[in-house]
Order: C-alpha cells, then structure tokens, then sequence
C-alpha cells in the first residue's frame, strides 16, 4: 500500500560495525523497508536485469554465487595450465567499491531500461538514501568509540586496529549504497555490466570472471593484458568514476593467486587450492567460538551442525581436509 500510493520514504539504518570477517560498516533497516527494498529489487531490477547480464557476472544471482566463480576460476587455471607453459592473470580490484559507486550513474543505468516512473521513483528514494547527514554522523561517532575501545584495551596490535578503523570511509554525497540491503547488492551487480560486454566482447577475452568488485582476466600474452589494464582503469575512471586500487596485478602461471578466500597455485602439473590466511583464520575463530557456545549448552546441536555444514560445504571447494577435521571438533553427533 506504501509503494502503491507513492508515500513510501526510508527508514532510519541502524548502524554498526562487524569485525568478521573484517572490519566493515553495515547498516539494516526495520523488517517495512527490508520487504519493500526486497520487493524493489526483485521486481524493478533482478527481474528486469539479469537475463541480459553476462554468465560471468557472478554475484547475487540464482545459481551463480561464490562457488560457481570459484568453479570458474578454477576451470580457466586448468586451461591455461594444460595447454601452455606459460600464461598470465590480470587480476583487478576497485577501491572502496560500494562507498564509490555514483548515483547519477547508478540512474543512468537504471532509467535505461526502466520506463515506469514510479518504480525509479522508489529506486531513486533508496539509492538517495546515503545522503542523510546522521549516515555519516553514526558512522564516525562509531569510529571514535572503538578508537576509544582500543586505546583502552591490552591488545598487543593497537596501531594494527587503530589503522583498520581510520580506513572505514564515510560516504561522499551522491556516492555509495549501503552494504546490507539487496538493492545495494543488485546494483552492485549490474553497475560493471557495460564493462564485462566490453572485456569479453570487444577485447575479446573469453576467460573473465566478476565477482562485484573482484575480477579476473587469463590469457597467454601478457602485453595484451598490459594493454587491456590500461583502458579498463581508463573507462573505470571516466565512465564511472572508480579506481583499481593496489591489489591489481599482473600474476604469472608460476605465482600462487587469490580469488575469493582461495589461493591457487600449480606444482607438479597440479592445481592446489588452499585457504588465504585471512579465510584459514576466520574459519579456526568461528569453529572456536561456536564449539565453546554448544559445548556451554548456550546454543542447540542444530545451530552448531548449520554451522558445521556451512564451512564443509565451502572447504571442500579447496584442498582443505586437514584443517575441517582439525577444528571440527563434533562430526557425527
């Protein structure tokens, strides 16, 4: 009824910060705006958008998640592998991505294909929504209470958490979505369409993958890839006001890569695929802390096996055995 009679205006976010599996700002809406902005982009662009995105645009779509870029990734590593000696990777990452992506841009896109005034309407209410002076406002008065947290624990890396959270941006005016709601994740996911056509369709690189702001390109030539590097950080800038930041690099076949939480490397004609230090720790803390929850009774066997289940799922994706059965504490129980 909100939608329909053209009354609807955002909730308040609640703000605040998450540690795992990095320090990051997330804002939530009450359960009203979460069902309208899941309306909205289920049906404004999920809807309207995803058939006409590339099948290596890999975030937030059915069947096209984490483990299927993953899939991906290691299909095109395997490729190259056995079919040349050497090879190269161009793998690219955007600065502050979510924090950066433009409304007026945004728009544009949006308005393209969408005709229905009422339906930008509410996209453009949601999208605006960062505008709000208490967004930064709560964002930094979050900043100064854990600088304070810090500077008051026994914690032997104080300048190491005290950098993290200067790190933590607040968002420009006309800039960013939040991280946490599904509109916010959508556009993410159509932002860099035009842009993938162009890698894939023009440049001619077949063996790309996107994930949001985590992207990839194979090939055999390594001067191809130079060039490729030099117009995409060309277009990111003048068409939509992004920059690559210092983890884009040119990888070659013998230097291990990362690509969402994995590392791979190739030994011996093999492919291994092993956990980041930063995937490996995240997992070790949480099996820690929910093994001592259920083993405290604090939490039910169902909540603890999810858990559980969860994280075989996604280690068996690597060469990572080992560490399950090491800190799985309960398999069968």
């Amino acid at each position: 009824m909100i939608v329909l009679t053209k009354t609807y205006t955002p909730g308040f976010y609640n703000i605040f910060l998450i540690k795992e599996p990095k320090l990051r700002i997330i804002m939530s809406q009450e359960i009203k705006d979460k069902i309208i902005n899941h309306l909205a982009a289920k049906y404004f662009l999920v809807d309207v958008f995803d058939k006409s995105l590339i099948s290596r645009n890999c975030a937030t779509r059915v069947g096209k998640g984490t483990h299927y870029a993953m899939r991906i990734f290691r299909r095109d590593y395997n490729y190259y592998k056995n079919k040349y000696k050497t090879f190269y990777i161009l793998k690219m990452n955007i600065s502050k991505y979510f924090y950066s992506l433009d409304h007026d841009v945004i728009k544009n896109i949006i308005r393209n294909k969408i005709k229905d005034k009422d339906a930008l309407n509410l996209l453009y209410k949601i999208i605006d929504s960062t505008n709000e002076t208490y967004v930064n406002d709560t964002i930094n008065n979050l900043k100064r209470n854990e600088l304070k947290r810090i500077a008051n624990s026994n914690c032997s890396n104080k300048n190491i958490k005290i950098a993290e959270v200067d790190k933590l941006p607040c968002y420009n005016f006309g800039c960013g979505t939040c991280i946490g709601n599904m509109v916010s994740q959508i556009i993410a996911t159509i932002y860099l369409d035009k842009l993938d056509k162009y890698i894939v369709y023009t440049l001619g690189f077949k063996h790309y993958a996107r994930y949001m702001d985590d992207f990839y390109i194979m090939c055999e030539d390594k001067k191809k890839l130079q060039d490729a590097l030099i117009k995409i950080d060309k277009i990111l800038k003048e068409e939509y006001k992004l920059t690559l930041n210092n983890k884009t690099k040119i990888y070659k076949n013998t230097e291990s890569i990362e690509f969402l939480g994995f590392r791979y490397s190739s030994k011996n004609g093999n492919t291994k695929k092993r956990l980041t230090k930063k995937t490996k720790d995240k997992f070790k803390g949480k099996m820690k802390r929910i093994t001592s929850e259920f083993e405290k009774k604090n939490i039910a066997i169902d909540r603890y096996r999810a858990v559980r289940n969860s994280y075989h799922g996604h280690l068996k994706y690597g060469d990572c055995y080992g560490i399950y059965q090491k800190y799985v504490k309960y398999h069968q129980r």
